[in-house]
């Protein structure tokens, strides 16, 4: 679980002069897990802490699984690319220094693969088109995720984005192989 915040909202919640600190690199370049506090998700039914990713964005997105969404009693969370947040359901955001009341915002990310346009060349791969994943190949938990989404940019290292209830179903922890299937 993660979220993405706009410029407004990190003044709000840590306050007017807040800049989001880096604390440490991710896999796609120039994205970073944010050093700032946790900020909390408030749903109709509970809460959940939630990292901070940057850089800002254009627009408030908090990525949940679907186990997150049920424990904060949201409903019809729909299952969305990253940046998708039309018509999807609000929460609140509550920081260290103020709360922001997201009206739209909160999906469940698409499962995804992120490829360099060098890579997906080599592949025989293209953005936006829908391939299957073989994972845990050898663990005797091998998995096969149907429905991923390769995403294609010069800005992107190659990696495969799955959520938390994914994960654990599939029996993975950190870093795994795999094998595209198209």
């Amino acid at each position: 679980r993660h979220m993405h915040l706009t410029d407004e909202a990190v003044a709000v919640l840590y306050g007017a002069d807040a800049k989001l600190e880096v604390k440490k690199m991710l896999s796609q370049p120039g994205q970073f897990a944010t050093a700032n506090e946790k900020i909390k998700v408030v749903g109709p039914k509970g809460e959940i802490m939630c990292s901070v990713l940057g850089p800002t964005r254009k627009a408030n997105q908090v990525e949940l699984s679907f186990t997150d969404a049920r424990v904060l009693g949201l409903k019809n969370v729909p299952v969305r690319e990253s940046g998708a947040v039309e018509n999807t359901p609000g929460c609140k955001l509550v920081g260290p220094k103020g709360e922001v009341e997201i009206a739209q915002g909160v999906i469940a990310a698409k499962r995804h693969i992120h490829l360099h346009p060098k890579t997906a060349e080599e592949f025989g791969l293209k953005d936006k088109q829908v391939v299957s994943a073989k994972v845990g190949i050898g663990t005797g938990r091998e998995t096969i995720f149907g429905d991923v989404v390769v995403r294609v940019s010069p800005k992107y290292a190659p990696a495969m984005h799955v959520d938390t209830d994914e994960s654990n179903a599939a029996g993975l922890a950190g870093t795994v192989d795999g094998e595209i299937i198209v």
